[in-house]
């Protein structure tokens, strides 16, 4: 079930990228990220209240909020950046270049996870790596 997910997450992605390539012409682009960013916590907080899933914040211990929150960080520069890439070049460019974050995120679970690198997710990602090479130059 967590391909599905993957996909509709691959999906609003794709959307995010049209949508916001529309929405930031004539508008700085870290204004434009600060208004995506105040819509996206509107929905994320109307989804936990909903469902009822505030109750489990009593339980994030220490390690959970310092990750969560170096999450948010990292989220937030990659926004930034992102939307600004996407202000100065095309979205059929500037799109598949993020995704190089595929790649290196297969690295960086290898070595920060110790997760296990398959020969097949090796080659998927030197595929990504060179792709993106060849998108640039």
């Amino acid at each position: 079930m967590w391909w599905v997910y993957a996909l509709l997450a691959a999906f609003f992605a794709s959307l995010t990228a049209i949508f916001a390539k529309v929405g930031i012409t004539g508008v700085n682009s870290d204004l434009a990220t600060a208004i995506r960013t105040i819509i996206i916590l509107l929905l994320a907080w109307t989804i936990v209240l909903i469902r009822g899933e505030f109750k489990g914040i009593e339980f994030l211990s220490k390690t959970n909020l310092i990750f969560l929150v170096l999450s948010g960080l990292a989220t937030g520069l990659s926004w930034i950046f992102y939307f600004k890439a996407l202000q100065i070049g095309e979205v059929s460019k500037v799109a598949p270049l993020d995704k190089l974050s595929v790649a290196l995120t297969i690295i960086l679970s290898v070595i920060f996870l110790n997760e296990t690198l398959t020969i097949k997710t090796a080659i998927g990602a030197l595929f990504i790596i060179v792709g993106s090479l060849f998108l640039i130059f």
